[in-house]
């Protein structure tokens, strides 16, 4: 069953006084993406005034820029909500990933409870069925609460100094406690899917999980614009067998989600927001099973700004802007099938992440191989702008 968005299942809950940008496919004789505003009269297309978002967020101030420019009239929300999804009408508009010139980064580690679990994967070397095992033996001589451990700090590096006593030192923990983040690239640019799509597990993974984060959108100067939703869909037997792994483990065909709009930032909705919501996850799988789960943003070890600094500085440019994962504090561990095997994905999983001031973001599982072919890369979107007109001189 293909997944049906709506108004009331994608929108935030304070939709009236949000500013939502996003991205559709406008058909037409010149049909292409367009930068698109949700308005209370409907959605508009923006490309005559914005070729891409990433323009647009350049801006020092969107918002103004919003403001004087109207758009075209292309749908209703509920036209272009309805007609998004696997059997979308391709004569009319529908909603795409909110982003497309911006590099595709994530923060990892960056809570206390998904860096133990990464510790786990590491030890378990990658085999599901021994996770259970590992999983208290690291607890006993980690514990669970390392929220309070400031990373970089001295607290810190006498921790590190146990914990290498002990032989339970770890690269997860390196980046979780230590000085240094984990910052890497998730996706090539303009490879991720939006909302009602499907995501990509790799065939050969046995052990795997959706990881529901927040996801800023950041300009080139590194002003923070916005935030919207994400699923760094992720391969957890292929990571714990190698951290050297990861681009495999992260990187494959529609396993980058994010959507359904940015959130740009305003007087009603801002960066403390992001420090402070709860983002959640719901697992529906054809065989019945459900899972439900949370991450709390106000468990983060590193602040948003940290990391959005580690990701753009004098060592690293980013001209067109990044959309940043968070990370995330869900880790699954509890049993689908049988007792120790733990969580993993089964093909037609729907996916449901959400959080009250951001929309939702929904989408069901395939293997990466059958899911829709990324072609739409960059020099298709140069030729398409090109062949409507878009690019200015």
């Amino acid at each position: 069953m293909s997944i049906s968005l709506t108004p009331e299942n994608t929108l935030p809950v304070d939709t009236p006084s949000a500013t939502l940008i996003g991205r559709a496919w406008i058909p037409g004789p010149t049909a292409g993406p367009a930068p698109v505003v949700l308005r209370s009269d409907g959605v508009f297309d923006l490309s005559r005034h914005f070729a891409t978002i990433s323009d647009l967020l350049e801006l020092n101030d969107p918002l103004q820029a919003l403001a004087h420019s109207p758009g075209t009239f292309i749908a209703s929300v509920e036209e272009l909500l309805g007609n998004t999804g696997a059997h979308c009408d391709p004569l009319k508009p529908f909603l795409l990933a909110p982003m497309d010139l911006q590099v595709i980064k994530a923060a990892g580690v960056t809570f206390a409870a998904s860096m133990i679990e990464r510790v786990i994967e590491e030890k378990a070397g990658g085999d599901a069925a021994l996770a259970e095992g590992v999983r208290a033996i690291v607890r006993e001589v980690i514990g669970d609460n390392l929220r309070a451990v400031k990373p970089g700090s001295e607290q810190a590096m006498r921790l590190k100094a146990v914990l290498l006593e002990k032989g339970m030192w770890s690269q997860y923990l390196e980046v979780g406690i230590g000085p240094d983040a984990e910052i890497f690239t998730k996706a090539p640019v303009l490879s991720a899917v939006g909302s009602a799509s499907q995501i990509g597990i790799h065939p050969g993974s046995q052990w795997n999980n959706p990881e529901p984060e927040v996801v800023l959108a950041v300009n080139s100067r590194g002003q923070v614009q916005g935030a919207t939703l994400g699923n760094d869909v992720n391969l957890r037997d292929v990571e714990g067998r190698s951290a050297l792994l990861l681009g495999k483990a992260k990187d494959n065909n529609a396993s980058c989600a994010i959507g359904p709009f940015i959130r740009l930032f305003d007087e009603h909705f801002g960066l403390d927001d992001v420090r402070n919501c709860v983002i959640d996850l719901e697992v529906r799988g054809e065989d019945g099973y459900l899972l439900h789960g949370s991450s709390s943003m106000d468990q983060i070890s590193r602040d948003p700004l940290d990391l959005v600094g580690q990701t753009l500085n004098a060592h690293h440019q980013y001209p067109d802007g990044f959309m940043l994962f968070l990370g995330t504090l869900f880790a699954p561990t509890e049993d689908r099938d049988h007792p120790g095997a733990g969580f993993t994905h089964k093909t037609g999983d729907r996916v449901r992440i959400s959080s009250p001031r951001l929309g939702g973001l929904h989408n069901q599982v395939t293997h990466s191989h059958t899911a829709r072919p990324w072609t739409f890369g960059i020099s298709a979107l140069l030729h398409n702008l090109s062949a409507r007109g878009l690019l200015k001189h």
